[in-house]
């Protein structure tokens, strides 16, 4: 019996192409920016016409996703579920601030476009969905002909620049940083020079002492700080979530105003030769030169100092801020005198394109014709005369959405989910909206600050490394059936007591949580000590002890 001979090594098949090197090649290939043209093409021959790089890749770059089944990742291959002809499209907004003819345009897309659904982001965007292939050039030149777009709200670029929503006129700011805010995006935003980066990158820009865009978790974070009578800004490097949780690492450094868009131009081009982080998609983040490359803040400092024509002058301490909401939910009186700002709460940022343009007019007829997204998912509506107040109170309960929220409401989070999202492994936004349902029934008037975050698989766009109480969404086989079940992680914070949720070995399926969470405030609320905040109750408990009382109701 004859054996084949075995092939030469010169025409052996070549290695398989690894998920980081074929993105590595497409973005070598083609800068996405530069060849809107392909997408119109795919309008004009159909959904069909759509090559595969565009859909699993390409279209990233111009703020545009498939849209997934509604199964989410188990009912596909490779941890990624499968697509339908339909798209979602996130449109960026620097520093959350957006006109009422912005925002109404936005709505109008939602409504003629995608089926009247739009999501607030926890980074100030709004995302559309059910866009048809057909709709998209249409879309992104509705949105440039009123100064927004989706170019650089995805893909491997710097995202939405977020900053604070009341940056102006709230009284006890530090400084406006709104104006930086912007100048940052368009340096680096949608900037081609900066469209090949190793992955995603985000930055805010802040004056707010509550520091309420969670600088902690971004890859740059500059915020506002005082040198005695003089303003500048601490830098902060490598925050983010995902699978690998960071808080950023503060900078020794005093960031003059007229320096800050050159600092952040130095880091993002620090991260952009960083060769190291293109090799493996998981590990491609800022953050992961402090995990797993070894670098500290003073490499860090001396590699930006090379990049600057000046030199920085050492740090100043922050003032960190207290554990409170960050949110600026309710009514504000501005620093401009007679002006009030009304930050209402959207439940998992989940609106109807009706609401937008309802809320557009609204700023416009009672206010100055200007609305203000915020990372919680909800907006403000700033500069409303104190005469207006009431009306507009009135307009927004008419329009389903409150001022005067529960703490279960006002601190829910939710990401996409398998509604709509490929990696997800749970549904999302409905099961947030019943949870804080059942808890509102069950604990009336639970007087605690609860950041509740829902997250559906462990990329942790629904945050819960920072929650009170985080959710990630997992399955669970009961009676023979795969059912979506949550595992939960406890005592997340920022701010002065900044540190990362535990993960507790305890997951249960949708329709337990409602049960163990009321065990677990229960019994905050009947051990607590009267200055006791949930926050440091959940520091005094063990795993072991948090587990027990959820399981049981018992330490």
């Amino acid at each position: 019996m004859s054996t084949s001979p075995a092939l030469p090594p010169e025409i052996k098949a070549a290695p398989k192409e690894t998920k980081a090197q074929r993105a590595e090649r497409l973005k070598r290939e083609k800068d996405p920016w530069t060849a809107f043209e392909e997408i119109r093409e795919f309008a004009r021959q159909g959904r069909e016409s759509v090559l595969p790089e565009w859909a699993s890749f390409y279209f990233k770059w111009w703020g545009i996703y498939t849209q997934g089944d509604g199964v989410g990742a188990t009912g596909g291959i490779g941890g990624e579920g499968k697509a339908t002809e339909y798209f979602m499209m996130r449109i960026g907004i620097p520093n959350g601030i957006v006109t009422s003819r912005q925002l109404r345009t936005i709505g109008e897309l939602s409504r003629d476009h995608g089926r009247a659904l739009a999501d607030i982001t926890t980074r100030q965007a709004i995302q559309l969905h059910w866009l048809t292939v057909e709709s998209l050039p249409h879309a992104v030149e509705v949105l440039d002909s009123v100064g927004l777009s989706p170019r650089g709200a995805c893909g491997d670029v710097v995202r939405n620049v977020t900053g604070c929503p009341l940056a102006g006129i709230d009284a006890h700011e530090v400084i406006d940083a709104s104006p930086l805010a912007r100048a940052v995006a368009r340096e680096v935003n949608g900037n081609s020079e900066f469209y090949n980066l190793p992955r995603k990158f985000k930055i805010t820009v802040t004056g707010c002492p509550d520091w309420c865009s969670y600088p902690e978790i971004d890859d740059i974070a500059i915020t506002a700080v005082r040198r005695g009578s003089e303003i500048g800004y601490s830098v902060r490097v490598g925050g983010g979530l995902s699978t690998d949780p960071h808080l950023a690492v503060k900078l020794d450094a005093f960031v003059h105003e007229g320096q800050a868009v050159a600092v952040v131009r130095g880091i993002v081009e620090i991260f952009r030769e960083q060769q190291g982080l293109r090799e493996s998609r998981d590990r491609a983040r800022l953050k992961h030169l402090f995990l797993r490359e070894g670098w500290t803040a003073e490499r860090f400092l001396n590699e930006l100092k090379a990049k600057l024509p000046f030199d920085l002058e050492p740090g100043v301490e922050d003032i960190l801020p207290n554990d409170v909401f960050r949110d600026h939910v309710g009514i504000q009186p501005q620093k401009q005198a007679g002006l009030y700002s009304i930050g209402a709460t959207v439940l998992n940022g989940r609106m109807k394109g009706e609401q937008l343009i309802a809320i557009a007019n609204l700023a416009e007829k009672y206010a100055a014709g200007e609305v203000r997204t915020t990372v919680m998912q909800n907006f403000v509506i700033p500069h409303v005369p104190k005469a207006n107040i009431d009306t507009v109170l009135q307009e927004l309960t008419l329009l389903g959405l409150t001022v005067e929220a529960t703490n279960f409401w006002r601190g829910a989070v939710a990401c996409t989910g398998t509604e709509f999202c490929k990696l997800a492994i749970t549904e999302t936004k409905g099961f947030a909206r019943w949870l804080v349902q059942e808890m509102e029934g069950r604990l009336p008037g639970f007087d605690q600050q609860l950041q509740l975050h829902v997250t559906g698989c462990p990329n942790s766009c629904g945050q819960h490394w920072i929650a009170d109480v985080g959710l990630e969404g997992k399955k669970i086989k009961q009676d023979g059936k795969l059912v979506d079940a949550w595992l939960f992680a406890l005592g997340g914070a920022l701010g002065q007591h900044a540190g990362l949720a535990r993960t507790i070995n305890y997951r249960c399926t949708s329709g337990e949580v409602p049960n163990a969470l009321e065990r677990l405030l229960r019994s905050y609320l009947s051990t607590r000590d009267d200055s006791q905040n949930l926050r440091a109750w959940f520091a005094g408990k063990s795993n072991e002890e948090l587990r027990g009382i959820l399981e049981l109701g018992v330490a």
